[in-house]
């Protein structure tokens, strides 16, 4: 139930469901389904059956059938990112990216990497697009170009201040090869630090490792920018010293360089009613040493860990944008989406039969972007799927403890398993009920955190 309504307050129709479902004789097992996923707001459902059995004698040490569950169905978590559409899963995704870029800034000793990363050349870099056109902002000291001082919630910031002259379609088109921008990039950026080195290409390899995670974050005009960690290792990765010559200071001037440098850029061919363009990071970088410990103004190992963690759960929501694809262009007006994020939509559907392996059109709810939120290289640290195992083997061993299996040697035991997809989210009902389910899970989290010691709560959250 919402935080304002009351039962009165509720749909008859979607009142009578959740008292069904509260009432029905299953419903403890339910809210146990559900408590399991996090509180879930679109679980997957299955049903199947296992059985493990001892090798050497066939004996059935445990037998589970969806059978016995309420509606004869498990409810597992969706394992969306993206917090718009379910809060729960996105809360545990954040979680799992903000100990993936912390073990790469300050070592993990369950993940093979030590705590002497720490000790190598890394800063925290944001490189933003170019500009399309003048839009509503908040100067420091001073006021928009439109001569108002603009509120930080005002809906106006990020709009263009004339939108018959704003660039959409270059925006959006910025936007869909970002990805290919940040590729060249990283190469480019390897060259560099070759020649400052006084190395060659072939004699960095046998030296030296570039390391990054990063994530994208929209701006409020709709165009994409990415946030990294950039680090220089050893040959062997975080396990091995960076060569004597490596620092930040080094760093810094490589990545400057990279930027700036004529090799940096995506040409885009003309194509009817639009011209070649040639696209480049904007004039706005930011490189910033990380510390392990802050002073009160250096950025800190924690403070950009659960930096990539708030924005690897999120799309271009804070744009007005939808965060599912979009059929047609009638949805713009029945959502009701703002002016300026549904002209960049429509410049995306607008030029999707001009660049036609760009694939603009199904990615118009992205605003043209087309990659993944949150990367990494492959030697930055730990790996998404490495922390997902770990959970899922902590959830395995407390079972057959709970089955009175855990003393048993896993080789000695054959498992046997069959499941089919079996649907997908809740009854209207069972939604109010989830969601209630969901918050409580997420105030006892709250409390927990907060009764930690700073240090640790720090470390702990995602965002």
């Amino acid at each position: 139930m919402t935080d304002s309504a009351t039962l009165a307050d509720l749909d008859p129709g979607l009142l009578r469901d959740m008292l069904k479902v509260a009432g029905a004789p299953g419903y403890a097992r339910w809210e146990d389904q559900i408590r399991r996923t996090g509180g879930c707001s679109d679980p997957i459902h299955i049903t199947g059956w296992t059985v493990a059995k001892d090798k050497t004698s066939g004996e059935v040490l445990h037998r589970y059938s969806t059978g016995d569950e309420p509606g004869a169905r498990l409810r597992i978590a969706c394992g969306n990112r993206r917090a718009s559409r379910c809060p729960s899963c996105a809360w545990t995704y954040a979680g799992d990216t903000y100990h993936l870029i912390r073990a790469g800034l300050a070592g993990d000793d369950r993940r093979d990497i030590p705590a002497t990363v720490r000790e190598h050349p890394r800063v925290f870099t944001t490189l933003t697009a170019p500009s399309f056109g003048p839009v509503h902002n908040r100067p420091a000291s001073r006021p928009c170009r439109c001569g108002t001082h603009h509120q930080e919630d005002a809906p106006e910031l990020g709009t263009a201040l004339d939108p018959n002259t704003y660039d959409y379609a270059a925006a959006v088109l910025f936007n869909n090869h970002a990805g290919q921008l940040w590729q060249r990039f990283t190469t480019r950026l390897r060259r560099e630090i070759a020649a400052y080195a006084g190395l060659t290409q072939r004699e960095l390899k046998e030296e030296a490792r570039i390391s990054y995670g990063k994530v994208a974050e929209f701006q409020k005009r709709g165009a994409i920018h990415f946030h990294a960690v950039i680090r220089i290792d050893g040959p062997a990765g975080p396990l091995s010293p960076p060569p004597y010559w490596a620092s930040t200071e080094l760093l810094d001037r490589a990545i400057r360089a990279a930027v700036a440098h004529s090799y940096t850029s995506v040409s885009v061919p003309a194509a009817t009613d639009q011209p070649a363009r040639t696209f480049r990071w904007g004039t706005q970088l930011d490189v910033r040493p990380i510390k392990a410990f802050g002073d009160g103004s250096d950025i800190t190992e924690q403070a950009v860990a659960s930096y990539v963690a708030k924005y690897a759960t999120k799309a271009a929501e804070n744009t007005g944008t939808l965060d599912r694809r979009i059929g047609n262009r009638d949805a713009l007006v029945i959502l009701d989406v703002p002016t300026h994020t549904a002209r960049l939509i429509e410049a995306c559907l607008d030029l999707d039969p001009l660049y036609p392996d760009r694939r603009l059109a199904a990615w118009a709810h992205m605003l043209g972007f087309r990659g993944h939120f949150s990367t990494k290289s492959r030697q930055y640290s730990t790996t998404l799927g490495a922390l997902r195992q770990t959970r899922a083997d902590y959830r395995a061993a407390q079972e057959a403890e709970a089955r009175g299996l855990d003393d048993l040697d896993p080789d000695t035991v054959l498992v046997l398993a069959s499941w089919q997809y079996a649907g997908h989210g809740h009854t209207p009902g069972e939604s109010v009920l989830a969601a209630t389910i969901a918050r409580d899970i997420q105030l006892n989290r709250q409390t927990a955190r907060e009764a930690l010691p700073d240090q640790l709560a720090l470390e702990g959250a995602a965002s």
